[in-house]
């Protein structure tokens, strides 16, 4: 017997999820602790994580929100829409470019296209009720955005050191090449406070393409499907507007802000334990070939155009 499989999984969860929330470890080391225990245990509490995940990552996003000036939230939102438009169209026909070449069936190519444009998971949770997927597309499409948006965590802060890019250039990087608004958080908070101001600024800019994208896709596909729309993001400008204007509420801003952080780190190590062997098995070599070069050509094309001055937020 092995020494894992003499510990009880809902008491290692527990522990590991205890230690995410103590505030003594950082996102990153939150996701791998995650990724470990997804790949040592069978997950006892797998759709009960799924939607605290959910949950609290808005809650920890609105928490941000109290850390942050109004006026820079604005600046960076007006300079992001551009670029996230510009972004999402190109991901878009890129997408459906590689899905044909590889084989992959159209609601799977669609759903981890629409991923990798927007907000990774929460973009395919919006879209999969107009589209009407199977479960085997499901779990292909969540799989392959699951897979590299954790390893995006993972790589950016260390590539972006290397390169000695600027926090306002890995901000803008992270919020544009990144799946999930959780590891965008994660990564760019590892990097810097300025980094993670404009990127939870330029990927919550990203994030509203959810609702039009939703009802384009309603309108071909005719469904009747109800569209879900992202109030968190009003309540993380509603914080930002607290921050700003009203000071005197400092002290519980920086706990709020401190409680969103932690909340962050984890909802990184719930996503993390979601990731497992069976992950891997289910996702198929051609979908997530059409994911991986769909995101490598984000990441690089974003970041060849932020180090060349063709993107910034001056």
């Amino acid at each position: 017997m092995t020494l894992f499989s003499k510990l009880n999984p809902k008491t290692v969860f527990f522990i590991a999820l205890i230690l995410a929330a103590s505030g003594t470890i950082s996102p990153p080391i939150a996701l791998v602790l995650g990724i470990v225990y997804g790949f040592s245990f069978v997950h006892p509490y797998h759709l009960e994580s799924r939607n605290l995940s959910r949950i609290l990552l808005q809650l920890a996003v609105v928490g941000l929100g109290f850390g942050m000036n109004l006026r820079q939230v604005v600046h960076a939102g007006k300079a992001g829409f551009v670029y996230t438009a510009i972004s999402i169209s190109g991901v878009l026909l890129l997408g459906w470019l590689l899905g044909r070449l590889f084989l992959v069936s159209k609601k799977a190519s669609y759903l981890i296209t629409v991923g990798t444009a927007i907000c990774g998971g929460s973009a395919i949770a919006a879209i999969s009720p107009i589209t009407n997927p199977n479960e085997e597309e499901m779990a292909m499409s969540l799989g392959t955005v699951f897979i590299l948006n954790s390893a995006a965590l993972l790589l950016f802060p260390p590539i972006g050191r290397a390169l000695h890019l600027t926090q306002a250039q890995f901000g803008l990087w992270a919020a544009l090449a990144i799946h999930d608004t959780s590891s965008v958080v994660g990564a760019s908070a590892k990097y810097g406070s300025q980094a993670l101001q404009i990127a939870t600024t330029v990927k919550l800019t990203r994030a509203l393409w959810i609702v039009p994208l939703a009802m384009v896709t309603a309108y071909f596909t005719k469904s009747r499907a109800k569209i879900k729309l992202p109030w968190f993001i009003l309540f993380f400008c509603l914080a930002a507007v607290a921050y700003t204007y009203f000071p005197i509420g400092k002290i519980i801003y920086i706990g709020l802000s401190n409680l969103g952080r932690i909340g962050l780190t984890v909802v990184l190590f719930l996503i993390g334990t979601g990731l497992s062997k069976d992950t891997l098995r289910r996702v198929g070599a051609r979908p997530f070939l059409q994911g991986i070069l769909l995101w490598a050509v984000v990441g690089v094309a974003s970041l060849l155009a932020i180090r060349a001055g063709w993107i910034s937020l001056s």
